[in-house]
């Protein structure tokens, strides 16, 4: 059993320094397409993760609204030999930032992409002297969540709860100052 640790944490090492390799940088606009292909992967994976069809509407034309918010203030991709295989995006109002979204191809997930690309908007969010920096994952996304708080997310700051009034199937076991919720 101990033998499966090891081979298990070379894995990691080895999908980890591969990651090493990929570019952070700018979005360009000739990224266009491969980042509206990802939006589109996130809409698909939160849906398997809901079971539910709708959930994010048309993926396509949300990516096209996202590109034309207002406050939509920096794009990062990560760039593998010239193969976007995550995004992310700063949004800003006043002294507060967002990360929204932050998307890595399923292949490349849980290979420290999406730490580099958090690193990346903190970085810009610091640069810009912002006082906080917030992401929202799903609360179904456990990965997500563990990501995000290695990046050092870590304060808890907000809680939106939600009153669900349709015959979605919710998972029981979140508990929260003594209160159970379903997710």
């Amino acid at each position: 059993m101990a033998e499966d640790g090891v081979y298990a944490r070379q894995a990691v090492s080895a999908r980890y320094e591969e990651t090493m390799s990929v570019e952070i940088r700018g979005f360009r606009p000739a990224d266009h397409a491969a980042c509206r292909d990802l939006w589109i992967e996130m809409v698909e994976d939160r849906r398997q993760m809901y079971d539910d069809p709708a959930v994010g509407g048309d993926p396509g034309a949300a990516f096209e609204e996202y590109l034309t918010r207002l406050n939509l203030s920096g794009m990062w991709v990560a760039d593998d030999d010239d193969t976007v295989v995550g995004f992310t995006g700063l949004l800003v109002w006043q002294r507060h930032g967002e990360v929204d979204p932050l998307v890595v191809t399923a292949d490349r997930r849980e290979s420290g992409l999406g730490s580099r690309l958090l690193e990346t908007v903190s970085e810009e969010a610091r640069r810009r002297r912002l006082e906080y920096l917030t992401i929202r994952p799903p609360a179904r996304n456990l990965a997500g969540m563990h990501c995000a708080h290695q990046a050092g997310f870590t304060v808890l700051a907000e809680v939106t709860l939600r009153q669900d009034l349709t015959d979605h199937e919710r998972l029981d076991g979140i508990d929260l100052r003594g209160l159970n919720f379903q997710y």
